[in-house]
C-alpha cells in the first residue's frame, strides 16, 4: 500500500533530500584522532547505548536511516607491507566491531530509521549471511538495505580466505555477481510469499518451499533457505559504493542506493551520469530507479567565523599518522616512500597520479590550487576523510547543498561526524530546521494508509511511484531480482516454469 504523505508541498523545482547518517563500528571514521577531543564520545562506539542514544536522535532530526560502514581488515600499507601501527597508535578504523550487531538495538528504540549495513562478499557463506540479513530485516519490519562490497584490503583477504591473497579486482566483482544471485534466490524463490500457514495444524506448507539448487563457479548452495518470507519488505534493499568501472556495472544493474564520495559536484554529477546511462542502455532500469548519496561532514557555527574556528580546532586534534594510514590503504599505495614537501602528483606514479587527479578537496579559508603534498593530504584527511567539509552557519551549509544538488542531481548525503555527537546533534537543530525551511527535506515521516511505518524501500520510493500499480516494498520490475519472487497462489510447477522462462529472457543466472 502507498505511502500517505504528511509533508507540506516543496517549493516548486526542489527535491526534497535524502539524509542519512554515516557511522562506523570504530572512533573517528572519517576524523582519525578526533577522538581525542574533549566533546568527543566515539570511543564509546563498543556500548549499546552509544548507538541506542544516536538512533533515537536521528530519528528526532527525521533522518532517513543510519549508513553503517565496515572494514574486515586493518589499514597496513603505510610504513609497510603489513605495518598496522600507525592504525592502531591513531585509532584509525582500528579496532572496529561487526556491524550488524547494533542493528536490533537501535531498532528497538526507534520506529522509522532505516538502517543500511555493509557486508563483503568474501566475509562468508551466502547461505549464512542471507540467514542473518533476512533475520534482520525480520526484526525491523523491513528496514534494512545491504551495501553490497568486494572487499579492498589484503589484510582482510589474509584471514577470510585462508591465507590467500585478494582476487583481482575484475574477479571480486565477477564474484560478487554469483553471490548477490545466490542471495536474491534464497530470499525470493525458495518460499513461496504465502508458504507461512498457520492454520489447520500447518505451520508452513512444503509445497510451498523449494530448493534453490544454485551450482555455479564460487558458490553451490542447494538450500531451502530457512528464513520465512518478510511481508513488509520481500528483499532488503541493495546499495553499492564502488566507482570503478566494474563497480559502476554492478551498481547499474543492482543497486537501489548508489553511495559516492567526491570532492565537487561537477565530478559527483559525472559519476551519476555515467551510472545512470549504464543502468538504462545495458539493463533497461529508468529514471528514478537509483537514488544517490554523497558523503559530506557539516561544521556548523552561529557565524563564518565561529564555523571556520571550530574546524581549525579540529583539525588540531586530527592524527597525521592515522591520516596516512588511511590514504595509504585507500589507495593502496605507501605515501610514506614521498617526502613532507614534496608535490606527488610531479613525482608519484601513474596509479597515485590518477587518485589525486580526484582530489580537488580544499579546507575552509584554502586558497583554490595548493601542491598536493604528503603532508598536505594528511591534513585534510584528519578532518571529513574522502569527503568534503561544509564549514559554515547552518544557511551557508544548507546553500553548499543546493549548490552540490542543481549541479551534480544527486538525490541526498551521507552525513558523518567530525565530533561525535555534537557534528550529529548540530545537524538536527540548526541544519535540518533550516532545509526544512527551503523545502529540501521532509518534515516528518510518511504514514501509510493502514499506519505502520514505512519500510526501507517505501522510505526511497514509495511516494515517487505511488500513482502506479507496483508493490512499493518490493524492487521495481527492472530490477533483476523483480522475476525470482515466488508469489502467492503460484504453484511450485508454475514458479519454475515461469523462472526458466524469465532466466532465458534476462540472461542472468537464475535458472536452477
Amino acid at each position: 500500500m502507498a505511502p500517505v504523505s504528511r509533508n507540506e508541498p516543496s517549493k516548486k523545482g526542489k527535491k526534497q533530500l535524502k539524509l542519512f547518517a554515516f557511522e562506523m563500528g570504530c572512533s573517528g571514521l572519517q576524523a582519525p584522532g578526533l577522538w581525542k577531543h574533549p566533546n568527543d564520545n566515539s570511543s564509546n562506539f563498543n556500548t549499546i547505548e552509544y548507538w541506542t542514544s544516536l538512533s533515537k536522535l536521528l530519528e528526532r532530526g527525521k533522518f532517513n536511516g543510519l549508513f553503517i560502514a565496515d572494514v574486515l581488515g586493518p589499514y597496513d600499507v603505510y610504513n609497510g607491507p603489513r605495518n598496522f601501527d600507525a592504525a592502531a597508535i591513531s585509532g584509525a578504523q582500528l579496532p572496529t566491531i561487526e556491524p550488524s550487531t547494533v542493528v536490533s538495538a537501535s531498532a528497538a528504540v526507534t520506529n522509522n530509521l532505516a538502517f543500511g549495513v555493509t557486508f563483503s562478499t568474501i566475509s562468508e557463506s551466502p547461505f549464512h549471511f542471507a540467514r542473518r540479513l533476512a533475520s534482520l530485516d525480520l526484526l525491523t519490519n523491513g528496514r534494512i538495505g545491504w551495501n553490497v562490497v568486494s572487499s579492498y584490503l589484503d589484510s582482510a583477504a589474509r584471514n577470510l580466505l585462508n591465507g590467500e591473497e585478494l582476487p583481482p579486482h575484475a574477479e571480486r566483482y565477477e564474484r560478487a555477481q554469483e553471490y548477490i544471485n545466490v542471495i536474491y534466490k534464497l530470499f525470493l524463490s525458495s518460499w513461496s510469499d504465502d508458504a507461512v500457514e498457520l492454520k489447520n495444524g500447518v505451520y508452513a506448507n512444503p509445497e510451498k518451499i523449494r530448493e534453490i539448487n544454485h551450482k555455479g563457479k564460487w558458490f553451490d548452495v542447494p538450500g531451502p533457505f530457512v528464513c520465512s518470507p518478510n511481508e513488509n519488505q520481500r528483499l532488503p534493499v541493495i546499495i553499492q559504493a564502488g566507482t570503478s568501472s566494474a563497480g559502476k556495472d554492478f551498481a547499474a544493474q543492482h543497486a537501489e542506493v548508489v553511495f559516492i564520495t567526491t570532492f565537487s559536484p561537477e565530478a559527483l554529477g559525472k559519476q551519476i551520469s555515467d551510472i545512470k546511462k549504464i543502468a538504462r542502455e545495458r539493463y533497461g532500469r529508468p529514471q528514478g530507479s537509483i537514488k544517490f548519496l554523497q558523503l559530506i561532514t557539516p561544521i556548523i557555527g552561529e557565524t563564518q567565523e565561529e564555523a571556520d574556528r571550530k574546524y581549525q580546532e579540529y583539525q588540531s586534534y586530527g592524527d597525521i599518522e592515522g591520516a596516512q594510514a588511511l590514504f595509504s590503504g585507500w589507495t593502496g599505495i605507501d605515501i610514506s616512500q614521498y617526502e613532507y614537501g614534496e608535490d606527488i602528483t610531479a613525482v608519484g606514479t601513474n596509479a597515485v597520479k590518477s587518485f589525486l587527479e580526484l582530489w580537488n578537496k580544499k579546507a575552509p579559508g584554502e586558497p583554490e590550487h595548493v601542491k598536493k603534498t604528503r603532508e598536505h593530504i594528511a591534513k585534510q584527511i584528519t578532518v571529513g576523510g574522502l569527503g568534503p567539509v561544509f564549514a559554515s552557519t547552518a544557511a551557508g551549509v544548507a546553500d553548499e547543498i543546493e549548490r552540490w544538488v542543481d549541479i551534480s542531481g544527486v538525490d541526498g548525503f551521507n552525513i558523518t561526524y567530525a565530533v561525535h555527537p555534537q557534528t550529529f546533534e548540530d545537524v538536527v537543530e540548526y541544519l535540518i530546521p533550516e532545509l526544512q525551511k527551503r523545502g529540501l527535506f521532509w518534515q516528518d515521516y510518511p504514514e501509510t494508509e493502514d499506519g505502520r511505518p514505512l519500510t526501507f524501500r517505501e522510505q526511497l520510493f514509495g511516494s515517487e511511484f505511488q500513482d502506479t500499480n507496483r508493490d512499493p516494498r518490493f524492487v521495481l520490475e527492472s530490477h533483476p531480482a523483480y522475476d525470482l519472487r515466488w508469489r502467492a497462489g503460484e504453484s511450485k510447477a508454475e514458479f519454475e516454469k515461469r523462472l526458466g522462462k524469465n532466466g532465458k529472457k534476462r540472461k542472468l543466472d537464475t535458472v536452477d
